[in-house]
C-alpha cells in the first residue's frame, strides 16, 4: 500500500473537513443535539434504502458483511456519544478531542492495514494534533477532565478511530471483489453503513430522548436536518472515496482541519475572537496538512 497522497486526495479531504465542521455547527445549534442526530439519521436512512436496489448485495464477500456489522456498532455508538457530549459540553471543548484521531489511529493502522508512514509524513501528523490542541486544548489535562461531557468526547474519538479502521478496510474490501453495483463501491458502503449505525444508535436515543423534544426537532429543523443529511453524504462519501487509494492515517490527519475551519466559523459567524495561541494552533494545524502534502 502506497504511503503517500495526490493532490486530488487532499482537496477531496479537504472539502470534507469544511463540511463536517458545518455539520457538527449545525448539531450543536440546535435545542437536543440527540433528538436533532435522531431525525437526520432517520432522513439518512430513508436516502441509503433507496439506494439500496442499486447495491448487488451478491457481491459482498463474508468479510465484507463482517465489516458492515462492524462499523455500524461503531457509528451508532459514535452517534450517541457525540450527542451526549454536545448535550453536555461546548462545541469548542469536545470538537477538537474529538477530532484528535491521527494521535491514536497510526498505532493500529499501520499494523493492521499495513500501511506506510514516512518520516515526513509522522512530523505532519505530530504538528497536526499540536496545532488542534493549541486552538482548544487551553486549560490543562487535569481541568479538562472535570468538564462537563469531555468523558462522553473521550468515548467519541474511541469511537471514530474505530469507524476510521472499518471504513477503510470496508471499502477495500468492496474494491478487492468483482462490483457489478450501479453504484461506485464508496457510495454503496455509505449507504450499507447508514443503515447499519441506526440499528445501534436508535434503540440507545430512544430510550434517552424525550418524545415531545423528538416531535418538536422534527417540526423545528427540519429544514436543518435536510441539510446536514446532505451535508453527511457529500462530506463522508468524499472520504470513503479518499480511503480507497490513500492511506488511512493521513486521510484522518488532513480531516482534522476542520478544527480550523471551525474557528473560522466562529470568528465569522459567532462573532468570537480567539486569542494568539488558537490563531498559533490554526496555523500549525495547516502546516501539518502541508507536510503531509508533501512528504507523505
Amino acid at each position: 500500500m502506497k504511503g503517500e497522497m495526490s493532490v486530488p486526495e487532499i482537496l477531496m479531504v479537504l472539502v470534507s473537513a469544511l463540511l463536517h465542521a458545518g455539520w457538527s455547527v449545525a448539531i450543536k445549534g440546535t435545542r437536543s443535539p440527540l433528538a436533532f442526530n435522531l431525525v437526520q439519521t432517520a432522513g439518512m436512512a430513508l436516502v441509503a434504502l433507496a439506494l439500496l436496489p442499486f447495491i448487488e448485495l451478491g457481491d459482498l464477500s463474508a468479510r465484507a458483511w463482517q465489516l458492515i456489522a462492524a462499523t455500524g456498532v461503531a457509528h451508532g455508538l459514535y452517534l450517541w456519544f457525540l450527542s451526549a457530549s454536545l448535550e453536555r459540553a461546548d462545541l469548542t471543548l469536545a470538537y477538537p478531542i474529538i477530532r484528535s484521531t491521527p494521535a491514536f489511529l497510526p498505532f493500529v493502522a499501520v499494523p493492521l492495514l499495513g500501511e506506510s508512514l514516512t518520516p515526513v509524513g509522522v512530523s505532519g501528523i505530530a504538528v497536526v494534533v499540536s496545532g488542534i490542541w493549541l486552538v482548544h486544548g487551553e486549560g490543562g489535562l487535569r481541568a479538562l477532565a472535570r468538564m462537563p461531557g469531555v468523558g462522553f468526547a473521550w468515548l467519541t474519538l474511541a469511537t471514530t478511530v474505530a469507524y476510521s479502521l472499518t471504513d477503510k478496510a470496508g471499502v477495500a474490501a468492496l474494491d478487492a471483489g468483482s462490483w457489478h453495483g450501479a453504484l461506485p463501491p464508496a457510495l454503496a458502503w455509505f449507504a450499507l453503513l447508514s443503515l447499519a449505525g441506526p440499528l445501534v444508535f436508535f434503540p440507545i436515543g430512544l430510550r434517552n430522548v424525550d418524545r415531545h423534544e423528538l416531535r418538536r426537532s422534527f417540526r423545528e429543523n427540519g429544514a436543518r436536518a435536510l441539510g446536514a443529511i446532505v451535508i453527511g453524504l457529500v462530506g463522508y462519501g468524499l472520504i470513503l472515496e479518499a480511503y480507497r487509494t490513500a492511506p488511512a492515517s493521513y486521510v484522518v490527519a488532513i480531516r482534522q482541519t476542520s478544527v480550523l475551519f471551525a474557528v473560522a466559523i466562529a470568528i465569522l459567524f459567532l462573532h468570537e475572537r480567539p486569542g494568539a495561541r488558537r490563531m498559533a494552533g490554526a496555523a500549525a494545524t495547516v502546516a501539518g496538512v502541508a507536510l503531509i502534502a508533501w512528504g507523505g
